[in-house]
């Protein structure tokens, strides 16, 4: 067992600023506080911490363009939201879970690592129904199956652009699910990322990253993520 964050982080070749490894040992030291109440987390040692959460959330910040708003759907324990907003403080990223007892946790922990992040003690399709909600992405980790997701966020996508979902090597049997039940027939679906971690000696993680949008939008959306689209907004209003 790794008795330092530095060295589970070192282990994993992740280098990272001082004052964001400082921030995440922080962080995860209130994690464990609060495991210690609540159900939160499995992870309670620093490897595991890395292998699991630090590793997924550096994967997916990746995968962020700069200045992105992001909502982290049942964010649980404040993965990968609170993470990512320690790595990446240029995302206005919100949280969301709709269990109280997680969100009040969450907030309590957002406020001690001093963190401009609202909390929602909602359920992120109720909460992207409210006028004025605007996301890019929403990042969901852990939550449900992909048809169970597709289902309940149909009426939503008017208030974000794609989803990024962390899921397992299990995820084409998930993605057959949801093809057979025609939960992607307007969707674009495609894994960006795959990688592993080594959890402990006899354990590695395979992981993927797939992003959903719809397919009316994935060419637009593309550009925009490459950071290609030209700027056509004011001179169509000049052709006007």
């Amino acid at each position: 067992m790794h008795r330092s964050l530095t060295d589970s982080l070192d282990k994993h070749c992740i280098s990272l600023p001082k004052v964001q490894v400082r921030k995440l040992d922080e962080y995860c030291r209130l994690l464990w506080d609060w495991n210690e109440r609540i159900n939160l987390t499995r992870h309670t040692d620093y490897n595991k911490f890395v292998a699991r959460d630090v590793v997924d959330s550096v994967t997916l910040a990746g995968c962020l363009r700069t200045g992105e708003r992001v909502l982290d759907v049942g964010t649980g324990g404040g993965v990968p939201g609170i993470i990512l907003a320690i790595l990446r403080p240029d995302l206005r990223i919100e949280l969301c879970d709709s269990t109280g007892k997680k969100a009040l946790a969450v907030s309590e922990m957002v406020q001690e690592l001093r963190l401009d992040m609202p909390v929602h003690h909602t359920k992120a399709e109720a909460l992207l129904l409210e006028k004025g909600k605007r996301f890019t992405t929403l990042t969901i980790r852990a939550v449900s199956r992909l048809a169970v997701l597709l289902r309940n966020f149909a009426p939503c996508w008017s208030s974000f652009d794609r989803m990024l979902l962390v899921k397992g090597p299990n995820w084409t049997a998930e993605r057959g699910e949801a093809r057979h039940y025609n939960l992607v027939t307007k969707l674009s679906l495609r894994c960006v990322k795959t990688y592993s971690a080594q959890v402990s000696e006899s354990e590695t993680a395979e992981s993927v990253i797939l992003q959903l949008c719809l397919k009316e939008n994935f060419e637009q959306l593309d550009k925009i993520m490459d950071g290609q689209i030209k700027r056509t907004v004011k001179r169509h209003f000049l052709d006007k």
